[in-house]
């Protein structure tokens, strides 16, 4: 009986020596993945750290390469709004300039060979887009119309046939058509100033409601702008009426097509170049 009580005491002394010894190993294990864990934590802050160094870093090179894109596209912008002198005829930016060459790069061969001056170059790429803008093809006579620029104003010539019965300073029915397209570029742009110059040819006139050809000339001017005001909307502070009376002729009075030439229509559009090329891009 006491063996036997003696072996059961053993055998729990023995069971308490093997669970203390897990114990204490369990508890070794535990410190040493607790400091595992502490390294790794003080490591994960450390690369946080670094990370955020570099992000910091990338984001200055990013804001760096931003406003140099930006510091290159005023600089850019700058250049192409930069004006040039181009002869006596006017100003042009670098925009302008690829617009003008937009157009002409559609232009024969054979016809650009005639124009060897900037000058002349940008005269025919001004009028071909107001043109092809005003549209005349649609019109019965569209050859009694020309475009030209002369120093910094495009000029629209129109044939007294297709705005007035002979001698007379009221306008006719197919005037509208043309007078249409030209209100529609003149209300396109708000800095647009037009000047209407009426012109005759030499002969005289005198009748009861027009004295001379000044009289003439200037009650034509006048009829156009009060038609483009009235039944156009154009602005009249846009305006101008004047008459040349015959003091201006294109050719010479001694044929009928010469005085047919000379009686005409001048309408002057004073325009900024760069917004016309951007007005005739628009369209």
């Amino acid at each position: 009986m006491k063996k036997t009580a003696i072996s059961l005491l053993a055998l729990i002394v023995l069971a308490s020596c093997v669970s203390k010894k897990k114990y204490v190993a369990l508890e070794q294990q535990n410190g040493e993945i607790t400091s595992q864990l502490q390294k790794t934590q003080v490591e994960k802050e450390d690369l946080e750290a670094k990370f955020a160094k570099i992000e910091s870093r990338v984001n200055d090179y990013n804001s760096k390469i931003n406003n140099l894109t930006n510091e290159v596209g005023v600089l850019t912008e700058e250049n192409q709004t930069k004006f040039d002198a181009v002869g006596n005829k006017a100003v042009i930016s670098e925009k302008a300039k690829i617009g003008m060459r937009e157009t002409l790069s559609k232009v024969s061969p054979d016809v650009m060979k005639y124009y060897t001056t900037v000058e002349d170059s940008m005269n025919l790429a001004l009028s071909l887009n107001l043109k092809r803008f005003v549209d005349t093809t649609d019109l019965d006579e569209s050859d009694d119309i020309s475009i030209s620029i002369d120093q910094t104003v495009v000029m629209i010539s129109i044939s007294d046939k297709m705005l007035f019965n002979s001698g007379s300073y009221r306008i006719n029915k197919k005037a509208d058509k043309i007078l249409q397209k030209l209100a529609d570029v003149i209300n396109s742009e708000p800095s647009l100033d037009v000047m209407i110059e009426g012109h005759t040819d030499s002969r005289s006139i005198s009748t009861s409601k027009v004295a001379d050809n000044w009289d003439l000339s200037v009650l034509r001017a006048t009829s156009v702008v009060r038609k483009l005001q009235k039944d156009f909307g154009v602005a009249p502070e846009k305006l101008i009426a004047s008459g040349r009376s015959s003091y201006q002729p294109i050719t010479e009075n001694d044929t009928k097509e010469g005085r047919s030439r000379n009686r005409r229509t001048r309408i002057v559009i004073l325009p900024n170049i760069d917004k016309f090329f951007a007005l005739m891009a628009s369209n």
